[in-house]
């Protein structure tokens, strides 16, 4: 059965290295016809988002403390099958065994509930550009995380032109088109930005911090992306 391993690196950086490491292993298989690369991209976000569940949420590890992860997978026709009671997590920071061990037994039978469960953004409004549209940021708590460009099409349609995040797992949304029922525009969105997820486009780290990059330039902002380094073996 192979097994899937990040090396050792950064919190910040792990869901792009998975990634990485997924597509090489992977290769073959799409050379064959077995998998497609958006079947490896999507299983990998479901993958990245339980693992943000517990590095981030639960063991609450800041971006510059190193992991090193580990997991089997079967490979299925267009599918990838993690056995998560293999998954084995090392968090090089003060923390005892025993917590990274109760946290991973917890998660473990909540991996269902966590992949098919809405990611809980919330958002703000950062201002509009020259023609209209609306600019937003997208929050998981108190972290930004994304931004997102909409514009009313008319009192009923809001459509998402282009939006990105970085957490819990990079991904890309565009072209969403969102109906307001009579609702004002900000508590349309908000009401369906459950939908952000499910018709996201599973992408690496530089290429999601880069639509935000562009996406708060409408407005003036300027969004520094921020070089993730690898820690080296």
């Amino acid at each position: 059965m192979p097994t899937l391993r990040s090396g050792y690196i950064i919190v910040g950086a792990y869901a792009d290295k998975v990634r990485r490491v997924a597509f090489a292993q992977l290769k073959d298989s799409v050379k064959e016809g077995v998998l497609k690369s958006s079947d490896i991209a999507y299983h990998v976000g479901q993958l990245n988002r339980v693992l943000y569940k517990i590095l981030v949420e639960d063991l609450k590890l800041g971006k510059g403390d190193v992991v090193r992860i580990s997991i089997d997978y079967e490979v299925r026709q267009s599918s990838i099958e993690w056995k998560f009671d293999t998954l084995k997590i090392e968090a090089f920071r003060r923390i005892p065994d025993e917590e990274v061990a109760n946290v991973l037994s917890k998660v473990r039978t909540e991996v269902k509930a966590v992949i098919e469960a809405a990611i809980q953004f919330t958002m703000e409004k950062l201002g509009e550009t020259e023609d209209g549209d609306v600019v937003y940021v997208m929050k998981l708590g108190d972290r930004e995380v994304g931004a997102f460009i909409a514009t009313l099409v008319d009192e009923d349609i809001v459509f998402v032109k282009k939006g990105a995040a970085i957490e819990p797992t990079p991904m890309i949304i565009e072209k969403l088109r969102i109906s307001c029922e009579g609702k004002p525009v900000d508590e349309a969105i908000k009401s369906n930005i459950d939908k952000f997820t499910s018709s996201a486009r599973y992408v690496g780290y530089s290429e999601a911090a880069k639509v935000i990059e562009l996406v708060k330039k409408r407005v003036g902002v300027e969004y520094k992306v921020e070089k993730l380094e690898e820690v080296e073996e």
